[in-house]
């Protein structure tokens, strides 16, 4: 922020789900990473300019409330037990506004997320305007803080892979349950439903991201979330689930047989991705790009998809006009942390930007023949696979988080079968 620095930061507000019911509450992810204060309503004061460093403005404390709602931790739980300097009820924020302006030479604030804050604090600027003769002078500029929040949020500390590493064996756990239902007879919605119980269980907060769960043709739906249909023996089960932790998010991949055993089809394809999953993965080094993380598997993906007869067009000429795009649609990476698609920019002065330490971020390859592709052989139709880890960047090359969650295909089928074990 540099001296002289006011940032004013809005938590979440509680989102109506119907009528009078809301969704459960969940903390703007920038407000948990600053504060970590897990209730609605709040504003965060940070502060360089001679003043308390650290400020929440809280809905207080209120029995009544408190009965129908749960606890409020208030002003005195926001420094006890959130390490704020000081915390003020949320309704005195407006009338602090003047004194915490005027002493500022730069004010960090999100313009648009909260309106009526924002009006405030342009009546307030507008006032000081007006008010320079008595020696009022209002902030110099107004910043967006996201930009150097972002580019902070984007390096994982070891005490944030920490909680993800305890995400990535949640979901572990959580995948090797729903494998052990992709067998004829069962639904999707009961594989999503082991699923949430198994993040549940464990101490997650439970999905970090709607499950997707596409039994058959619904695996070549890329955001499929319906989870509604039977399943299928000798179809394929693409399940893209993970839990958030402490607000943390996985973000794991894999592609079940149904009934247990890949058809020869099924598993020329699984193979084409798993070898471009690896490939990628192994792109993943200090300095490298995620665009060289994405042409791995392109490059692979590709050279499958003419061993398969989808493209009937030399290697080179396919990468170079994208004709691989009508099976593998979709990049490659994204950035992971407390949002599934995290904060961070992914270029620096308009080119990629190179890979660090702490930098964590999707490899998930797929290819998607749609049961109606005219251009594919009968038994490629309506095949989907997608293989997803999550990876970060060391000192000294990767770390697989998600590694043990197996995806070489016997030790696959060996999952889905010990269901039939069960029965």
């Amino acid at each position: 922020m540099g001296p002289g620095g006011v940032a004013i930061l809005c938590g979440a507000g509680l989102a109506t789900r119907s009528n009078d019911t809301e969704f459960r509450f969940r903390q703007d992810s920038d407000f948990h990473y600053l504060t970590g204060f897990d209730h609605p309503n709040a504003v965060a004061v940070f502060r360089t300019d001679g003043g308390p460093t650290f400020t929440l403005f809280v809905e207080p404390r209120d029995p009544a409330m408190e009965t129908w709602n749960g606890y409020r931790p208030g002003t005195e739980g926001a420094v006890a037990e959130y390490g704020a300097d000081e915390a003020h009820g949320r309704e005195e924020l407006h009338s602090s506004l003047p004194e915490l302006l005027k002493r500022s030479d730069r004010l960090f604030h999100v313009i648009g997320r909260n309106t009526e804050l924002d009006a405030r604090i342009i009546e307030n600027l507008e006032l000081m305007r007006r008010s320079s003769r008595a020696g009022a002078i209002p902030p110099e500029e107004i910043v967006d803080p996201r930009r150097a929040l972002h580019e902070m949020r984007l390096f994982k500390t070891p005490e944030e892979l920490a909680i993800l590493r305890r995400g990535a064996a949640i979901t572990h756990e959580a995948h090797h349950e729903a494998a052990k239902l992709a067998h004829g007879g069962n639904h999707e919605f009961e594989v999503e439903a082991v699923l949430d119980y198994t993040f549940r269980r464990r101490g997650s907060s439970g999905p970090a991201y709607g499950s997707i769960v596409g039994g058959g043709a619904n695996a070549t739906v890329l955001h499929y979330v319906q989870n509604n249909q039977p399943l299928k023996n000798d179809e394929l089960l693409l399940i893209d689930a993970g839990c958030e932790l402490e607000g943390y998010a996985s973000d794991v991949t894999r592609t079940y047989p149904i009934g247990g055993t890949f058809s020869p089809a099924q598993r020329a394809v699984y193979e084409i991705v798993l070898e471009a999953q690896l490939a990628s993965i192994e792109a993943c080094k200090f300095g490298a790009t995620l665009p060289e993380v994405h042409n791995a598997s392109v490059r692979v993906l590709t050279r499958g998809m003419i061993d398969l007869g989808l493209l009937d067009i030399g290697l080179e000429e396919a990468i170079e006009k994208e004709n691989y795009r009508r099976y593998y649609m979709h990049g490659t990476s994204h950035w992971i942390g407390l949002d599934v698609h995290d904060a961070g920019t992914y270029t620096e002065d308009g080119q990629p930007r190179q890979l660090a330490e702490g930098m964590l971020f999707s490899v998930e390859p797929g290819l998607y023949i749609t049961a109606d592709d005219e251009n594919a052989k009968p038994e490629l139709r309506g095949i989907g696979v997608r293989i997803e880890d999550d990876v970060v960047i060391t000192a000294d090359g990767y770390e697989n988080l998600t590694e043990s969650i197996p995806k070489e295909p016997g030790a696959v089928e060996a999952w889905v079968r010990e269901g039939q074990s069960e029965e």
